[in-house]
């Protein structure tokens, strides 16, 4: 088992009579890696990645990050650890209607009241996102993108080793979907965290160091860019 992702013969079925979108689905991800997820809509991607992350629980399979079974641990254990070491970021940004940006970004780091130890990250995130003059701005007074970065720099304030990302540039211009790209770029490379990318940007997806490409509910290919063949 690798420190970074370990998913085990992941079976995901919805509705009565049930139907699998996950099929036996096994791989692992190894610290550092770049991986994007992509495949038609309805192949099952963004529930892979719920289900991988533990927002969601599988039907059966298991999965490990960091050596801990994510589906074992009970809530309070489980929402810690995800509070501590994992990021989320949605193709909606999801920020606090009442709160200024900055104060978004320093949400996480509230529930573990950090947020005095924690913003001079946040105002640095600010300023390497553009978004100084963002500060103390409410998401109705910023563009799509602004509040995109600014729920990127929220996701990354903890440091997490694992970031999840599902179709974060999918209601953005190429401008803004490019920014945000190259940001995911930056800190896997500079601060090597391991980041998962459902995306259906072949573009995007081809700049990941792997790509795992889905045909109904099963990975049809495994591809690492510098080994330049199918992983198995």
């Amino acid at each position: 088992m690798t420190a970074g992702i370990n998913c085990r013969t992941l079976v995901k079925s919805f509705g009565d009579p049930p139907t699998e979108v996950l099929r036996g689905i096994s791989f692992t991800v190894e610290r550092g890696e770049f991986v994007a997820i992509t495949g038609r809509s309805g192949s099952g991607k963004s529930t892979l990645l719920y289900v991988t992350s533990g927002l969601d629980d599988p039907t059966s399979g298991e999965v490990y990050i960091s050596g801990k079974n994510v589906h074992r641990m009970d809530s309070s254990a489980l929402h810690d650890f995800r509070n501590g070491h994992v990021g989320f970021v949605f193709q909606f940004h999801y920020l606090l209607p009442e709160l200024t940006s900055l104060e978004n970004i320093l949400m996480p780091a509230r529930k573990f009241k950090r947020e005095k130890d924690k913003r001079r990250k946040a105002l640095h995130f600010l300023h390497e996102f553009e978004l100084d003059h963002c500060i103390n701005k409410f998401p109705s007074q910023m563009s799509g993108g602004e509040q995109q970065r600014v729920a990127i720099a929220r996701s990354l304030i903890m440091e997490p080793d694992f970031l999840f990302a599902d179709e974060p540039t999918g209601n953005l211009d190429s401008i803004n979907g490019e920014r945000v790209l190259g940001i995911f770029e930056d800190i896997n490379r500079n601060h090597g965290t391991t980041i998962l990318l459902v995306t259906h940007e072949m573009d995007f997806a081809a700049r990941a160091g792997r790509q795992i490409h889905l045909i109904d509910g099963m990975i049809t290919s495994d591809v690492k860019k510098e080994a330049g063949r199918k992983k198995r």
